[in-house]
């Protein structure tokens, strides 16, 4: 296995399981966060966008390989940073109007971010 591919991995998948896990254990708080994103700062909004691509590009430069699975879902994990990133530089109004629609899929993202996660981790270790 790529040592890259592994390393890039193992943090995402502990990022995407204690995030899923948050969404269920702090619901309340990323309820209010979603809610709020609207009226917050728009230097918050753009260095929110700006950590977003810079992680997005840092995958992307360092491992846009798509031989296994695991380097494909990694590869595939740098793009929606970086296409999260772009958005919320670019256009951050309508990505932050989508936050009405998000809070109502929390659970539904909170469950896909621990299944990711999940198969990150089955995808190393098997």
């Amino acid at each position: 296995m790529n040592e890259m591919t592994s390393f890039i991995a193992k943090m995402m998948a502990l990022y995407l399981l204690v995030t899923g896990i948050g969404f269920f254990l702090s619901k309340e708080f990323y309820l209010r966060m979603l809610n709020d994103a609207e009226s917050e700062h728009p230097i918050s909004i753009n260095l929110s966008g700006m950590v977003h691509f810079f992680i997005g590009m840092a995958v992307i430069l360092n491992h846009f390989l798509w031989k296994t699975h695991l380097e494909i879902a990694v590869s595939l994990i740098g793009m929606a940073f970086l296409l999260k990133g772009c958005l919320l530089i670019m256009v951050p109004g309508t990505i932050l109007k989508s936050n009405q629609f998000s809070m109502k899929i929390l659970p539904l993202s909170g469950i896909g971010f621990i299944a990711v996660g999940l198969y990150l981790i089955w995808a190393l270790y098997v």
